[in-house]
Protein backbone atom coordinates (compact mmCIF):
# COMPACT_ATOMS: atom_id res chain seq x y z
CA UNK A 1 0.00 0.00 0.00
CA UNK A 2 1.03 3.87 -0.39
CA UNK A 3 3.23 5.11 2.14
CA UNK A 4 0.54 7.80 3.51
CA UNK A 5 3.10 10.16 5.03
CA UNK A 6 4.70 10.59 1.99
CA UNK A 7 1.73 11.52 -0.05
CA UNK A 8 0.27 13.78 2.63
CA UNK A 9 3.24 15.76 2.88
CA UNK A 10 2.81 16.93 -0.53
CA UNK A 11 -0.23 18.84 0.53
CA UNK A 12 1.44 21.83 2.31
CA UNK A 13 3.05 22.33 -1.51
CA UNK A 14 0.17 21.62 -3.71
CA UNK A 15 -3.24 22.24 -5.02
CA UNK A 16 -5.62 19.08 -5.38
CA UNK A 17 -8.61 20.01 -8.00
CA UNK A 18 -11.49 18.13 -7.02
CA UNK A 19 -13.29 16.20 -10.35
CA UNK A 20 -15.66 18.85 -11.78
CA UNK A 21 -14.14 21.68 -10.10
CA UNK A 22 -13.25 24.57 -12.77
CA UNK A 23 -11.02 26.54 -10.78
CA UNK A 24 -8.84 29.44 -12.67
CA UNK A 25 -5.14 29.14 -13.05
CA UNK A 26 -3.15 31.98 -11.81
CA UNK A 27 -1.94 33.87 -14.30
CA UNK A 28 1.95 34.43 -14.85
CA UNK A 29 1.48 37.11 -17.27
CA UNK A 30 3.59 39.77 -14.43
CA UNK A 31 6.64 36.61 -14.67
CA UNK A 32 7.17 35.91 -18.45
CA UNK A 33 6.56 38.07 -21.42
CA UNK A 34 4.10 36.60 -23.88
CA UNK A 35 4.72 38.71 -26.77
CA UNK A 36 8.74 38.55 -27.65
CA UNK A 37 9.82 42.35 -28.75
CA UNK A 38 6.05 43.17 -28.93
CA UNK A 39 5.36 40.74 -31.92
CA UNK A 40 4.17 37.11 -31.92
CA UNK A 41 6.12 34.22 -30.42
CA UNK A 42 7.80 31.82 -32.85
CA UNK A 43 7.29 28.70 -32.43
CA UNK A 44 8.86 25.35 -33.44
CA UNK A 45 6.31 22.68 -33.29
CA UNK A 46 8.34 19.67 -33.46
CA UNK A 47 7.01 16.40 -34.54
CA UNK A 48 6.82 13.44 -36.48
CA UNK A 49 10.27 11.90 -35.71
CA UNK A 50 11.44 8.09 -36.41
CA UNK A 51 9.65 6.31 -33.41
CA UNK A 52 6.99 3.43 -33.65
CA UNK A 53 4.60 6.74 -32.63
CA UNK A 54 5.46 8.68 -35.94
CA UNK A 55 1.75 9.07 -36.70
CA UNK A 56 0.33 9.46 -33.44
CA UNK A 57 3.01 12.33 -33.07
CA UNK A 58 1.69 14.02 -36.67
CA UNK A 59 -2.03 13.54 -36.34
CA UNK A 60 -1.67 15.38 -32.56
CA UNK A 61 0.35 18.29 -34.16
CA UNK A 62 -2.15 18.81 -36.64
CA UNK A 63 -4.76 19.21 -33.58
CA UNK A 64 -1.91 21.43 -32.04
CA UNK A 65 -1.11 23.82 -35.08
CA UNK A 66 -5.08 24.25 -35.69
CA UNK A 67 -5.50 24.90 -32.03
CA UNK A 68 -3.08 27.76 -31.54
CA UNK A 69 -3.53 31.41 -31.88
CA UNK A 70 -2.24 32.94 -35.13
CA UNK A 71 -2.82 36.09 -33.30
CA UNK A 72 -0.21 35.05 -30.66
CA UNK A 73 2.23 32.56 -32.74
CA UNK A 74 4.16 32.40 -35.52
CA UNK A 75 4.34 28.33 -36.05
CA UNK A 76 6.82 26.81 -37.81
CA UNK A 77 6.71 22.78 -38.31
CA UNK A 78 10.15 20.56 -37.89
CA UNK A 79 10.29 16.94 -38.10
CA UNK A 80 13.29 15.23 -36.36
CA UNK A 81 13.37 13.01 -39.46
CA UNK A 82 14.46 15.28 -41.84
CA UNK A 83 14.40 18.96 -40.08
CA UNK A 84 16.99 18.82 -37.50
CA UNK A 85 19.64 20.34 -39.53
CA UNK A 86 17.39 23.20 -40.51
CA UNK A 87 16.19 23.38 -36.95
CA UNK A 88 20.12 24.73 -35.86
CA UNK A 89 20.06 27.08 -38.91
CA UNK A 90 16.82 28.35 -37.36
CA UNK A 91 17.81 28.63 -33.67
CA UNK A 92 18.14 32.19 -33.31
CA UNK A 93 15.06 33.25 -34.77
CA UNK A 94 13.09 30.68 -32.44
CA UNK A 95 11.58 31.61 -29.06
CA UNK A 96 10.30 27.96 -27.87
CA UNK A 97 9.84 25.04 -28.98
CA UNK A 98 6.46 22.56 -28.78
CA UNK A 99 7.55 19.38 -28.84
CA UNK A 100 5.07 16.70 -29.92
CA UNK A 101 7.26 13.38 -29.94
CA UNK A 102 6.05 10.01 -28.38
CA UNK A 103 8.69 7.18 -27.44
CA UNK A 104 12.13 7.08 -28.74
CA UNK A 105 13.95 10.01 -29.67
CA UNK A 106 11.56 12.78 -28.33
CA UNK A 107 9.97 11.89 -24.99
CA UNK A 108 12.86 10.27 -23.65
CA UNK A 109 15.53 13.16 -22.91
CA UNK A 110 17.29 13.64 -26.27
CA UNK A 111 15.12 16.30 -28.40
CA UNK A 112 15.33 18.08 -25.10
CA UNK A 113 19.40 17.53 -24.72
CA UNK A 114 19.49 19.13 -28.02
CA UNK A 115 16.77 22.13 -27.75
CA UNK A 116 19.14 22.66 -24.95
CA UNK A 117 22.33 22.94 -26.75
CA UNK A 118 20.44 25.35 -29.15
CA UNK A 119 19.23 27.02 -25.79
CA UNK A 120 15.32 26.74 -27.14
CA UNK A 121 13.22 26.65 -24.15
CA UNK A 122 10.55 24.19 -25.03
CA UNK A 123 7.68 22.78 -22.38
CA UNK A 124 7.92 20.26 -20.05
CA UNK A 125 10.54 17.76 -18.19
CA UNK A 126 14.19 18.41 -18.76
CA UNK A 127 16.61 15.53 -19.90
CA UNK A 128 16.48 13.80 -16.76
CA UNK A 129 12.89 13.90 -15.93
CA UNK A 130 12.31 12.91 -19.74
CA UNK A 131 15.05 9.72 -19.72
CA UNK A 132 13.48 9.13 -16.02
CA UNK A 133 9.98 8.43 -16.58
CA UNK A 134 10.36 6.70 -20.01
CA UNK A 135 12.83 4.21 -18.82
CA UNK A 136 9.57 1.94 -17.28
CA UNK A 137 12.32 -0.33 -14.52
CA UNK A 138 14.03 2.69 -13.21
CA UNK A 139 10.85 4.95 -13.00
CA UNK A 140 9.16 1.63 -11.00
CA UNK A 141 12.20 1.78 -8.98
CA UNK A 142 11.92 5.17 -8.09
CA UNK A 143 7.81 5.03 -7.90
CA UNK A 144 8.98 2.49 -4.65
CA UNK A 145 11.74 4.39 -3.50
CA UNK A 146 8.80 6.99 -2.39
CA UNK A 147 6.30 4.80 -1.31
CA UNK A 148 4.27 4.48 -4.56
CA UNK A 149 2.62 0.75 -5.25
CA UNK A 150 3.94 -0.80 -7.92
CA UNK A 151 3.42 -4.56 -9.31
CA UNK A 152 6.35 -6.63 -8.49
CA UNK A 153 8.51 -7.09 -11.63
CA UNK A 154 11.40 -8.91 -13.20
CA UNK A 155 13.50 -7.93 -16.15
CA UNK A 156 13.82 -10.32 -18.59
CA UNK A 157 16.75 -11.96 -20.32
CA UNK A 158 17.21 -12.81 -24.20
CA UNK A 159 17.49 -16.44 -23.32
CA UNK A 160 13.79 -16.34 -21.55
CA UNK A 161 12.28 -15.97 -24.75
CA UNK A 162 13.48 -20.12 -24.91
CA UNK A 163 12.22 -21.20 -21.95
CA UNK A 164 10.65 -18.20 -19.59
CA UNK A 165 10.38 -20.85 -16.48
CA UNK A 166 13.07 -18.69 -14.62
CA UNK A 167 10.53 -15.59 -14.72
CA UNK A 168 7.52 -17.89 -13.14
CA UNK A 169 9.41 -18.92 -10.22
CA UNK A 170 9.42 -15.13 -9.48
CA UNK A 171 5.68 -14.35 -10.83
CA UNK A 172 2.93 -16.29 -11.46
CA UNK A 173 0.37 -15.86 -14.74
CA UNK A 174 -0.76 -13.71 -15.70
CA UNK A 175 1.51 -11.15 -16.81
CA UNK A 176 2.48 -8.14 -18.73
CA UNK A 177 5.10 -7.91 -21.39
CA UNK A 178 6.45 -4.50 -22.09
CA UNK A 179 9.25 -3.10 -23.47
CA UNK A 180 10.87 -1.08 -21.26
CA UNK A 181 11.36 2.58 -23.18
CA UNK A 182 8.19 2.89 -25.61
CA UNK A 183 4.90 4.33 -25.36
CA UNK A 184 1.20 3.83 -26.51
CA UNK A 185 1.72 0.21 -25.17
CA UNK A 186 4.21 -0.34 -28.95
CA UNK A 187 5.29 -4.74 -28.23
CA UNK A 188 3.42 -5.07 -24.89
CA UNK A 189 1.16 -7.87 -24.19
CA UNK A 190 -0.71 -10.04 -21.95
CA UNK A 191 0.48 -13.75 -21.05
CA UNK A 192 -1.78 -16.21 -19.40
CA UNK A 193 0.33 -19.28 -20.59
CA UNK A 194 4.06 -20.11 -21.01
CA UNK A 195 4.01 -20.30 -23.96
CA UNK A 196 2.38 -17.16 -24.38
CA UNK A 197 4.91 -15.16 -22.17
CA UNK A 198 7.69 -17.07 -24.62
CA UNK A 199 5.82 -15.28 -27.56
CA UNK A 200 5.33 -12.17 -25.82
CA UNK A 201 9.04 -12.00 -24.83
CA UNK A 202 9.72 -12.39 -28.55
CA UNK A 203 7.69 -9.90 -29.80
CA UNK A 204 8.76 -7.04 -26.77
CA UNK A 205 12.36 -7.68 -27.57
CA UNK A 206 11.76 -6.90 -31.16
CA UNK A 207 10.65 -3.35 -30.06
CA UNK A 208 13.50 -3.13 -27.29
CA UNK A 209 16.91 -4.57 -26.33
CA UNK A 210 15.07 -4.51 -22.01
CA UNK A 211 12.27 -6.07 -21.69
CA UNK A 212 10.25 -5.93 -17.90
CA UNK A 213 8.00 -8.65 -17.18
CA UNK A 214 5.29 -7.08 -14.88
CA UNK A 215 2.44 -9.07 -12.60
CA UNK A 216 -0.79 -8.68 -13.72
CA UNK A 217 -3.29 -6.68 -11.08
CA UNK A 218 -6.79 -6.70 -11.90
CA UNK A 219 -8.56 -3.45 -11.77
CA UNK A 220 -9.90 0.00 -13.17
CA UNK A 221 -7.56 1.65 -15.19
CA UNK A 222 -7.24 5.44 -14.34
CA UNK A 223 -5.09 8.35 -15.38
CA UNK A 224 -4.00 11.36 -13.07
CA UNK A 225 -2.56 14.34 -14.98
CA UNK A 226 -0.51 17.41 -13.30
CA UNK A 227 0.20 21.07 -14.75
CA UNK A 228 2.71 23.74 -13.30
CA UNK A 229 6.88 24.00 -12.79
CA UNK A 230 6.71 24.61 -8.56
CA UNK A 231 3.16 25.18 -7.70
CA UNK A 232 1.19 21.86 -9.16
CA UNK A 233 -1.82 21.16 -9.96
CA UNK A 234 -3.59 17.80 -9.90
CA UNK A 235 -6.18 17.39 -12.99
CA UNK A 236 -9.46 15.57 -12.60
CA UNK A 237 -8.82 11.48 -13.05
CA UNK A 238 -9.80 10.07 -16.00
CA UNK A 239 -11.17 6.50 -16.25
CA UNK A 240 -10.01 4.32 -19.24
CA UNK A 241 -12.46 1.68 -19.92
CA UNK A 242 -11.59 -0.80 -23.24
CA UNK A 243 -13.95 -2.53 -25.23
CA UNK A 244 -14.98 -6.35 -24.06
CA UNK A 245 -12.61 -7.18 -27.59
CA UNK A 246 -9.56 -5.69 -26.11
CA UNK A 247 -7.70 -7.65 -22.50
CA UNK A 248 -5.70 -4.14 -22.00
CA UNK A 249 -5.49 -0.43 -23.33
CA UNK A 250 -3.53 -1.44 -26.24
CA UNK A 251 -2.34 0.29 -28.70
CA UNK A 252 -5.47 -0.18 -31.30
CA UNK A 253 -7.59 0.43 -27.85
CA UNK A 254 -5.99 3.85 -27.76
CA UNK A 255 -6.51 5.28 -31.32
CA UNK A 256 -9.30 3.47 -32.59
CA UNK A 257 -12.20 5.24 -32.93
CA UNK A 258 -14.89 4.12 -30.53
CA UNK A 259 -12.67 1.14 -28.85
CA UNK A 260 -12.79 2.37 -25.45
CA UNK A 261 -14.79 4.33 -23.42
CA UNK A 262 -13.17 7.78 -21.20
CA UNK A 263 -15.04 9.30 -18.37
CA UNK A 264 -13.95 12.03 -16.53
CA UNK A 265 -14.44 12.80 -14.00
CA UNK A 266 -13.91 9.58 -13.01
CA UNK A 267 -16.56 7.84 -11.09
CA UNK A 268 -14.51 7.05 -7.63
CA UNK A 269 -15.03 8.60 -3.95
CA UNK A 270 -14.15 11.17 -3.11
CA UNK A 271 -11.09 9.94 -1.21
CA UNK A 272 -10.03 7.69 -4.08
CA UNK A 273 -10.19 10.47 -5.90
CA UNK A 274 -7.91 12.55 -3.35
CA UNK A 275 -5.61 9.78 -3.28
CA UNK A 276 -4.91 8.82 -7.22
CA UNK A 277 -4.59 13.08 -7.21
CA UNK A 278 -1.76 12.21 -4.51
CA UNK A 279 -0.31 9.62 -6.35
CA UNK A 280 -0.44 11.53 -9.84
CA UNK A 281 1.58 14.41 -8.00
CA UNK A 282 3.66 12.11 -5.71
CA UNK A 283 4.95 10.49 -9.17
CA UNK A 284 5.38 13.55 -11.23
CA UNK A 285 7.91 15.21 -8.18
CA UNK A 286 9.50 12.22 -7.88
CA UNK A 287 10.94 11.79 -11.82
CA UNK A 288 12.00 15.47 -11.36
CA UNK A 289 9.14 16.36 -14.29
CA UNK A 290 7.69 20.07 -14.57
CA UNK A 291 5.15 21.10 -17.20
CA UNK A 292 2.72 18.68 -17.02
CA UNK A 293 2.59 14.78 -16.76
CA UNK A 294 -0.06 12.08 -17.01
CA UNK A 295 0.16 9.07 -14.73
CA UNK A 296 -1.45 6.16 -15.42
CA UNK A 297 -2.84 3.30 -12.63
CA UNK A 298 -4.97 0.70 -11.64
CA UNK A 299 -7.03 0.90 -8.84
CA UNK A 300 -7.34 -2.40 -7.28
CA UNK A 301 -8.61 -3.84 -4.68
CA UNK A 302 -5.98 -3.69 -2.20
CA UNK A 303 -5.22 0.09 -3.25
CA UNK A 304 -4.00 1.74 -6.53
CA UNK A 305 -0.67 0.86 -8.32
CA UNK A 306 1.26 3.08 -10.28
CA UNK A 307 2.11 1.80 -14.10
CA UNK A 308 3.62 4.90 -15.64
CA UNK A 309 4.06 8.42 -16.10
CA UNK A 310 4.14 9.69 -19.25
CA UNK A 311 5.90 13.53 -19.98
CA UNK A 312 4.56 13.93 -22.98
CA UNK A 313 0.88 13.12 -23.67
CA UNK A 314 -1.47 12.94 -26.08
CA UNK A 315 -2.25 16.05 -27.09
CA UNK A 316 -5.43 16.34 -29.31
CA UNK A 317 -8.33 18.00 -27.85
CA UNK A 318 -10.10 14.35 -27.05
CA UNK A 319 -6.57 12.48 -25.49
CA UNK A 320 -6.79 12.31 -21.95
CA UNK A 321 -4.79 15.44 -20.71
CA UNK A 322 -6.92 17.75 -22.55
CA UNK A 323 -10.00 16.08 -21.45
CA UNK A 324 -9.19 16.54 -18.01
CA UNK A 325 -7.89 19.90 -18.54
CA UNK A 326 -11.22 20.85 -20.01
CA UNK A 327 -12.85 19.48 -17.28
CA UNK A 328 -11.16 21.37 -15.12
CA UNK A 329 -12.17 24.47 -16.85
CA UNK A 330 -9.16 24.99 -19.39
CA UNK A 331 -10.49 24.31 -23.04
CA UNK A 332 -7.42 23.02 -25.37
CA UNK A 333 -6.29 26.17 -26.96
CA UNK A 334 -5.81 27.43 -23.11
CA UNK A 335 -4.55 24.31 -22.23
CA UNK A 336 -1.50 24.82 -24.95
CA UNK A 337 -1.03 28.82 -24.20
CA UNK A 338 -0.70 27.41 -20.45
CA UNK A 339 2.07 25.07 -21.59
CA UNK A 340 3.66 27.49 -23.24
CA UNK A 341 3.60 30.08 -20.54
CA UNK A 342 5.22 27.40 -18.18
CA UNK A 343 7.94 26.90 -20.47
CA UNK A 344 8.28 30.86 -21.07
CA UNK A 345 8.80 31.30 -17.38
CA UNK A 346 11.32 29.08 -17.00
CA UNK A 347 13.30 30.67 -19.49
Amino acid sequence: MENKAELSSLSAHTKLIPCGCKAELSSLSAHTKLMPSGGKIRLALIAGGKSGEREVSLAGAQEVEKALSREKYEVRRYDPATDLAQLVMDAAQIDMAFILLHGPLGEDGTMQGFLDLLEIPYQGAGVLGSALAMDKNLAKIIYRQVGLTVAAWEMARLTDQTNPRRLLERLSLPVVIKPIRQGSSLGMSLARSEEELAQGLVKAFAYDSEVMVEQYVQGREITGGVLGNNELIALPIVEIIPGEEYAFFDYDAKYKKGASKEVCPAELSAELTARAQEIALAAHRALQLKGYSRTDMIVAADGIYVLETNTIPGMTPTSLLPQAAAVHGLPFAALLDRLIELALVEK
